[in-house]
């Protein structure tokens, strides 16, 4: 009977140990998303006829950080990161000037439909038809790898809005979520005991979405102490102050979005685990409209609006072919999810997913 015993505990810290080097070997992905970010801003830069209409309060200022003397320039000042990383290492999809379109499946264009695509993999317009906080019946990916035996306990999201916990369906799915204005809980370290206490200090400026500034660093604090093999962090401010018609701020927090996912990836590229086997995914729930014409106003997103569904997609990762800008072809949001089932090592039911994985090399 000793001897069963000593046998058996030895096949179950082998497993234990094949499996903790399965997860040390498999990739990590990082989904990272926008809210209402539209396409002509990641592409072209700052909007002139924007700049120029009533949203803008201070020209002047925004001519003097975001004006160059190009397209190309524009579009660097805005957003460094996109255009001097991931367009030397990575893919840039969704320029319709060069024929690169993604777009969405849903026909709701707005928001929670449009994370249910990406996290789902299918757009389920008969059900998701409001941003109400209704508990979504559909599986994420998030869900997926956190069920699986290689992901479980390995996975996690952090967003702005609050209605995070609700998409992901974290009571269901068992996946952590902190959004809008959680704490972070648990076994705290300092600087999350900080956040704790300054994040309603800061101005409220909407009471469902906090800045980004703290989901940023709650999700870094996080991802710095459980190393998660898949993570979900979706930023908010965007189209937040898009719908109130501000467009300087607007501007501001698209670069500093930029800056914060610079500030991820240069953490990643510097740490020993995530070093070289770590994937970027970067997208939007939806575009907008197009300018100040009605029927596509820029404040405005959703099936009356033209435009609103085009948006965009980034990806840099090890086996990322370094194409950049791509001319040319159709994606759609709801091939994301196949992809990361794909880079993960995840089966799913193409019934469940129907969009086709990306081919990334």
């Amino acid at each position: 009977m000793e001897r069963l015993f000593k046998v058996t505990a030895i096949i179950i810290l082998l497993t234990s140990v094949s499996i903790k080097a399965q997860q040390d070997k498999n990739p990590n992905v990082f989904l990272i998303t926008l809210d209402g970010v539209r396409w002509q801003d990641v592409f072209t830069g700052m909007d002139t006829n924007l700049l120029n209409s009533d949203y803008t309060e201070n020209k002047e200022l925004l001519t003097s950080k975001f004006m160059g003397s190009s397209l190309e320039e524009n579009r660097k000042l805005l957003m460094p990161f996109f255009w001097n990383t991931i367009a030397k290492e990575g893919q840039l999809h969704g320029n319709r000037t060069k024929g690169s379109k993604v777009d969405l499946t849903n026909k709701m264009l707005f928001s929670y439909p449009g994370y249910n695509e990406i996290l789902t993999g299918k757009a389920d317009d008969e059900n998701i038809d409001s941003n109400d906080k209704n508990y979504n019946k559909n599986s994420t990916i998030l869900e997926t790898a956190n069920m699986s035996n290689v992901y479980k306990g390995k996975v996690a999201a952090f967003g702005s809005w609050d209605v995070f916990p609700f998409i992901i369906n974290d009571k269901r799915s068992g996946v952590p979520v902190n959004a809008g204005y959680m704490d972070a809980s648990g076994d705290l370290n300092e600087k999350e005991k900080f956040l704790n206490e300054i994040q309603r200090q800061a101005p409220i400026v909407w009471e469902s979405v906090r800045l980004d500034v703290f989901t940023h660093h709650f999700a870094k604090e996080y991802v710095k102490k459980n190393h998660p093999k898949l993570i979900y962090i979706s930023y908010g401010e965007t189209d937040d102050f898009a719908h109130g018609g501000l467009f300087d701020f607007y501007m501001k927090s698209l670069q500093n979005t930029d800056a914060l996912i610079a500030d991820l990836w240069s953490f990643v590229q510097n740490d020993p685990i995530y070093k070289d086997n770590t994937y970027f995914i970067i997208t939007t729930d939806h575009g907008r409209g197009e300018g100040i014409e009605e029927g596509s106003k820029w404040t405005g997103h959703g099936s009356d609006v033209k435009g609103a569904e085009h948006t965009w997609l980034a990806i840099l990762g090890p086996d990322v072919k370094a194409i950049g800008e791509v001319s040319n072809g159709q994606l759609y949001t709801n091939q994301i999810a196949p992809t990361v089932a794909k880079i993960l090592n995840l089966k799913i039911d193409a019934e469940v997913m129907p969009g086709n994985p990306l081919e990334l090399n």
